[in-house]
């Protein structure tokens, strides 16, 4: 199929709705996403599947065994999903999760692209999973050309987690 001649552009409200996962234990990425990440249980199909959600939503992230159960983790050099990517509603709300994996001493990486500060987990299956806080547009890097300028340098962690001290300006 060709497709290099034929210009499509997806429209500009699309978005991202959910994500499905091939995971090789129900409980033990239950325990993790909601218990760890702090998502809620929408319903389960008995040890098979479930669905998870922030705010209400039907589901943002479906996990299940159908092809997985007990399954090891792929290997780390093939294709398929980088990571999943959760944006917080602000630089505080990043800094409660910064906060709680430091308090159980969970494995992370993190990273400030200039555009966002992010948090790299694993889930127990190998997902990378990325926790972010968008910057306001406004501040995003650009070059002298106006264009986006990404790039990573490391989280200020002291930084960020001064948010959970910091009052509310009225």
């Amino acid at each position: 199929m060709d497709i290099e001649n034929k210009k499509y552009e997806i429209p500009g409200e699309a978005r991202i709705g959910h994500v499905h996962l091939k995971v090789s234990d129900i409980e033990r990425s239950l325990n993790f996403y909601c218990g760890l990440l702090g998502f809620n249980l929408v319903t389960r199909y008995d040890n098979e599947a479930a669905f998870i959600s922030a705010g209400g939503y039907h589901h943002h992230i479906g996990l299940n065994v159908w092809y997985s159960k007990n399954a090891p983790p792929p290997p780390m050099r093939t294709t398929g999903l980088f990571h999943t990517a959760i944006v917080y509603p602000s630089r505080k709300d990043l800094a409660v999760i910064l906060r709680r994996l430091q308090d159980i001493s969970y494995p992370f990486k993190a990273s400030d692209h200039g555009v966002s500060e992010a948090i790299y987990i694993n889930d127990p299956d190998k997902n990378g999973v990325e926790l972010y806080w968008d910057r306001p547009k406004s501040q995003w890097p650009t070059n002298s050309d106006g264009e986006l300028e990404m790039y990573t340098e490391p989280l200020d962690m002291d930084d960020l987690l001064n948010e959970l001290n910091r009052e509310e300006i009225i």
